[in-house]
């Protein structure tokens, strides 16, 4: 593993009465993305954020705790001892307690992915089983654990010669699909029209390589701030950049264009990093 990794979680992996040492590295690099700092336009100096209290005025790190609201203004406040004293498995055990299939899982509970990796070379039998024994019958393990404060509903599943944990979100997190779906149209449309679209989804369907797709909104950022860095004026275009497509009305006739490949504006994906509407594959894991 990388030198610098640092490990985000270190405890058991257990299934049944086998319990083998692991540990958790985040599996998500986020380097490469622009991060802005809220600067003071007339010093060009960053803005440093104070800790106050209405009344008191600046007060130190030493003296906050945390604080549950029961009412307006009356909290039920909590030391750090005190919230580790609450006594879970979970904080250093994760225990598949169930196996699915993993298409089983609504792609909206999927948050996160980590890397599972053995802690030591003892540890290394036994992982290795689980994952041959997960990847052989085609499913996902579903446990608990206690990260950042909280206990998380989790996958975990075998990833090329490994493990990976996937943070899911709980049922009562996710909003009800009715809320927003129930104005859309109850019949079912033309045969002729689902034949088209179905053509025109298996004229594009490939296998998936994350790497075909690119952040163009981050690689334009970048750009800009070479460009100011050498002392380029930025000005706004007047209209709307964004690339639009064809006012077609007639949904059938726009079916056929794009299955014939005279819609260019279908067939054609945005290479330009000068564009601001990225192309994002959705990750279904």
């Amino acid at each position: 593993m990388p030198k610098k990794a640092r490990a985000y979680w270190k405890g058991h992996l257990r299934l049944s009465l086998v319990s083998i040492g692991v540990e958790i590295y985040n599996a998500v690099e986020s380097k490469g993305e622009i991060s802005f700092r809220q600067i003071h336009k007339p010093s060009g100096r960053r803005v440093n954020y104070q800790k106050t209290v209405e009344g008191v005025g600046k007060i130190d790190n030493s003296d906050i705790v945390k604080g549950y609201e029961v009412d307006t203004d009356t909290y039920v406040t909590l030391e750090p001892d005190e919230i580790d004293a609450v006594k879970l498995e979970s904080k250093k055990t994760i225990d598949l307690v169930q196996f699915v299939d993993a298409k089983e899982i609504d792609y909206r509970y999927f948050e996160r992915p980590y890397f599972v990796v053995p802690s030591d070379e003892l540890a290394g039998e036994g992982y290795v089983v689980i994952r041959e024994a997960l990847t052989k019958t085609g499913k996902v393990g579903l446990a608990q654990i206690t990260i950042g404060g909280r206990e998380w509903l989790v996958a975990i599943a075998p990833l090329k010669d490994g493990l990976v944990m996937e943070m899911l979100r709980y049922a009562q997190e996710l909003r009800d699909p009715a809320d927003f779906f129930d104005e859309i149209p109850g019949a079912k449309p033309p045969k002729d029209m689902v034949n088209l679209a179905t053509q025109l989804i298996n004229q594009k369907s490939s296998k998936f390589v994350a790497d075909k797709f690119e952040d163009h909104y981050q690689t334009a950022l970048k750009q800009l701030v070479q460009a100011k860095l050498k002392g380029a004026k930025i000005v706004a275009p007047q209209d709307d950049a964004r690339p639009k497509g064809a006012n077609v009305v007639d949904l059938m006739e726009a079916l056929k264009r794009s299955v014939g490949g005279t819609d260019k504006s279908v067939a054609s994906t945005p290479t330009s990093p000068a564009k601001t509407k990225s192309t994002r594959a959705k990750k279904p894991a």
